[in-house]
Parts: C-alpha cells; sequence; structure tokens
C-alpha cells in the first residue's frame, strides 16, 4: 500500500516538475528577457574638455565629468514599452564642482534633459508611443540606452542625440572588462552640421565605442572622441569622456548578477524539471507497477493473505 502512494505521490512531483521545465522554456524567457519598469541608474564619466575661451581664442583643456541619470517613467508605460526620462550634465572638474551646475556657471560644459520610448524586449526606440510627453527634438530611432538581450556580433542602429539621428554601430570585436565578456561595438560621425549654440551653427565629429555584454544588452563602457566646430573651422570643443573604474566595476557587479539570474530561469529551471520530473514520474511508475505485482490473484494483498494463512 505505501508502495502504491509513493508511486502516486512521485507521479504528481514529476508532473508538476515537467509543467516548471516546460514553463521555463516557452514562458519565462519572455518575462526576465524584458526590461523592467523600475530601473532608476545613475552613469558617472570622466575624462578631459577642450573647451574655446572667447575671450583670449585658445581651447583651455580641463578634467570633465558627467553625469547622467536614466529613469523609467512606470506610469507611462506600458507592457511592451517603456517610458524614460534622461537627464545629463556635463561639468568642468575643477574647484570642487558638484555633479551638476547652473547656467550661469562657467563650469558647466552642456545640460540637458531627453525622454523617449523603447520596446521592452528588442530595445529600439518606440518614437510614435502615445506616453511619450510632447518634443521639439526629433523623434528617437535606434537603440537609444540598451542592446537588445542576446545581442549579435552585427551591426545595429545607434541614436546619436547630437547628431539627431540613429547611426550604424557595427560589431567590432570581443573582450573582457572587469571579467565581463564583452561585445564591443565602433561607430564614427564626421561633419554632421548642429548648432553649436543658440543661433551658432557648426559641425561635429564623434568616435564611439560601446561595450556590450551580450547576454543582457547592458552596457557596461562608452566612450566618446568628440570635437564641434564653428562654420570657419575653429574648434569650440575637444571631449573624450568614458565611464569611471568605480562605474565599470559596479555595471560588472549587475551584470554577474543579472546573468546568474537569466542563467537559474533560463537553463536550470528546464534542466531540472524535465530530467527530476522524468525521473520522479519512471519511479512513480516503477512502484505501482511494483506494488500491483505484489497483490495476489485474488485481490487481497499479499500481506493480508500471510495473515489469513497463519490463522
Amino acid at each position: 500500500m505505501k508502495r502504491k502512494w509513493f508511486g502516486v505521490v512521485l507521479l504528481g512531483l514529476g508532473a508538476f516538475l515537467l509543467v516548471v521545465g516546460v514553463l521555463g522554456v516557452a514562458w519565462a524567457p519572455g518575462v526576465v528577457k524584458k526590461t523592467p519598469l523600475d530601473v532608476n541608474q545613475t552613469t558617472h564619466l570622466d575624462g578631459t574638455v577642450k573647451k574655446l575661451n572667447t575671450e583670449t581664442g585658445e581651447l583651455e583643456e580641463n578634467p570633465v565629468k558627467v553625469e547622467n541619470i536614466t529613469q523609467v517613467d512606470s506610469d507611462a508605460s506600458s507592457d511592451s514599452t517603456a517610458v524614460w526620462v534622461e537627464t545629463t550634465c556635463v561639468v568642468i572638474d575643477i574647484d570642487d564642482a558638484p555633479n551638476c551646475v547652473d547656467g550661469d556657471d562657467p563650469r558647466l560644459v552642456s545640460a540637458s534633459t531627453d525622454a523617449f520610448a523603447t520596446d521592452r524586449v528588442t530595445a529600439l526606440a518606440v518614437p510614435d508611443f502615445a506616453g511619450l510627453p510632447a518634443s521639439d527634438g526629433p523623434p528617437h530611432e535606434g537603440l537609444v540606452n540598451k542592446f537588445p538581450f542576446d545581442a549579435e556580433k552585427k551591426t545595429y542602429p545607434y541614436w546619436d542625440g547630437t547628431a539627431g539621428y540613429a547611426v550604424d554601430a557595427a560589431y567590432d570585436r570581443t573582450e573582457t572588462l572587469a571579467g565581463i565578456e564583452c561585445y564591443v561595438y565602433t561607430y564614427t560621425v564626421q561633419d554632421v552640421p548642429i548648432e553649436i549654440a543658440e543661433g551658432i551653427d557648426g559641425t561635429y565629429d564623434n568616435v564611439v565605442e560601446i561595450w556590450v555584454e551580450p547576454k543582457t544588452g547592458a552596457i557596461q563602457q562608452q566612450t566618446q572622441d568628440q570635437q564641434r566646430y564653428l562654420e570657419d573651422g575653429t574648434q569650440v570643443l575637444d571631449l573624450k569622456v568614458g565611464f569611471t573604474d568605480e562605474q565599470i566595476q559596479q555595471f560588472a557587479d549587475d551584470a554577474d548578477t543579472n546573468m546568474q539570474m537569466l542563467k537559474v530561469v533560463t537553463v536550470w529551471m528546464p534542466v531540472i524539471g524535465f530530467v527530476a520530473g522524468a525521473l520522479c514520474i519512471i519511479a512513480g511508475a516503477l512502484l505501482l507497477v511494483s506494488a500491483r505485482r505484489n497483490r495476489p490473484s485474488g485481490g487481497a494483498p499479499a500481506e493480508q493473505q500471510k495473515a489469513a494463512s497463519a490463522v
């Protein structure tokens, strides 16, 4: 009798584990490989800037720091689309400068606020999403602030906010950064017409490299080598920045945690479900067959028949 009930329990457990395995293959990837709606991320960069001194007509070099705050507006987002609000402040890092200063402070290089929407799976911009606030800027296109899950060694359209359009970010190489294997994508723009300041036209050059953890699509490092010129060719800005060492390590730690979570859900969950489920079903079936064989032909259990014969 115990064998029978134990066999039934194993069959039930095996069926449950098989369902877990099926969910791990068919349902879980669509849930975990999706941008969450609670992202609130601050990114710090540093480097150098050469900025035109209008009084001397010379480029003056100083250390510079950049703070970028990116947050999902969960109220404006939907199940398939995330709405982002992003603020960026570039400050000359002298005299104990804070991460951002007001427009009257001569240490300010630039400050901007941006809003955009992206598909939570592909990471591509959704320029006509209803939850976006009204904007005078060009609609976003391509990838904006991350790459898709399971990024490939290919070329992706990538948004350049200064140029105002998406450019081709091509896979260049694979490198390990702070212990994380990354795909490195690069792009170059040159002589792009921009507005240097209000009412002042000029051009923009930039060489960008982006280190991406491919499983999650998270950017681990991004460097820029950017120049801006007036229409007469006078250089007004030379900016070279990348993520700080502390930022790189933090993103590496985050990437390691996120990859482990993905592995548990998308690899171990199906493996344990299918393998353990199958073993439980086989064991349960064997116990039921064994219990049935131990019954005498008259239908009474073998133990009861032995007891009756002893009387």
